[in-house]
């Protein structure tokens, strides 16, 4: 039950930022003359970290630096103006990339040149076979999962999380999500929210806040590894708290593929915690266009995604995700033989 009123002055949760026309143009000019940077990340990341330094100006790239680097910025970030490929192809309807003429990765060096500036772009063997840049599409088959695939449910309350042996699905996770838009639903219908962690233990009621920060809590794996991993619905974490951290900063945790209260207590605080999240007052909505990229701060947060109509005929929903990380140090004992930035 939510019986707090917010505070007179929230934390700026929310923040915008659009290339001027200038910016725009000079870095669509070398952004289409670079090729796919899927095959050679550290070197793609190098490139396009020039690219975005010269051609930004020095207070916009300060700006995104700083989303990514100190404890008291906003959560998410909605970057406009952003070049676009030209010709796009059709979506893909598996969820798999789609084949790309040369000179044709506009979309794709965009997003590692976003991810370069908030840290280190990475893959999970277990969700889209490892690939650094997903393609989050409508797919048939997935259209009622709590998982990227969905379009007809509404996507919950989560952040990204991934499944770990020992336990913690909420260690070894991406820092940050950025999602870039290459093509709207053609309703637009789609909504994309944003409830940050700090809002939300506002306007929590005491007792509800209490009972999320203490270990009352079983994640559920994320849908890709129990459905193609796992093959079994639930594979759920140890105990964990949902919230926690020191109240100016905390840290926040809930999968979209379930979670389990302990208590009776525990699944009243859970369902408080959805009902905050849909308050208007702190939820923040995005309806994601072409040119349009969102950084989002994957512990300071939740993110949620309307339904919405899909025609699994070329025109639908296409966007591109990037899991990042500051560092890869704190996943080394992760690591594979696929590559350096994929792990298992």
């Amino acid at each position: 039950m939510i019986t707090r009123e917010l505070p007179t002055t929230l934390v700026q949760t929310f923040r915008q930022s659009a290339l001027d026309d200038g910016a725009h143009t000079k870095l669509a000019d070398r952004l289409r003359a670079l090729p796919d940077p899927s095959g050679d990340l550290d070197h793609a990341s190098a490139v396009l970290l020039q690219a975005f330094a010269a051609t930004l100006p020095t207070a916009q790239l300060q700006e995104i630096l700083d989303f990514g680097r100190h404890a008291d910025a906003p959560g998410v970030m909605l970057v406009e103006n952003l070049p676009v490929d030209l010709g796009l192809p059709p979506t893909p309807a598996d969820g798999e990339p789609a084949v790309k003429e040369a000179g044709g990765h506009v979309a794709e060096n965009v997003i590692v040149g976003l991810s370069g500036l908030l840290g280190e772009p990475i893959g999970f063997q277990t969700e889209k076979a490892g690939r650094a840049i997903h393609d989050v599409v409508p797919v048939s088959k997935g259209a009622t999962t709590q998982t990227n695939q969905g379009s007809r449910v509404f996507l919950n309350f989560h952040n990204d999380i991934v499944y770990d042996a020992q336990g913690r699905y909420d260690v070894s996770n991406p820092d940050f999500l950025v999602l870039n838009c290459l093509r709207q639903d053609p309703q637009a219908k789609a909504v994309t929210y944003y409830a940050d962690a700090r809002d939300i233990s506002a306007i929590l009621d005491e007792d509800s806040l209490r009972i999320l920060r203490a270990p009352l809590f079983r994640l559920n794996a994320p849908g890709s590894y129990c459905r193609d991993v796992a093959g079994k619905d639930e594979v759920l974490s140890d105990p964990v708290a949902i919230i926690h951290g020191p109240a100016s900063s905390p840290e926040i945790a809930v999968s979209a593929n379930g979670v389990r209260g302990l208590t009776p207590e525990a699944e009243t605080a859970l369902a408080a915690l959805q009902e905050a999240c849909r308050d208007e007052r702190i939820c923040h909505q995005v309806t994601l266009r072409p040119g349009q990229a969102l950084l989002i701060n994957n512990r300071k947060g939740l993110h949620a995604r309307s339904a919405f109509p899909a025609f699994h005929d070329g025109t639908d929903r296409w966007l591109q995700r990037t899991y990042v990380r500051r560092t890869l140090w704190s996943l080394r004992d992760r690591g594979t033989d696929v590559g350096p930035r994929v792990f298992a």
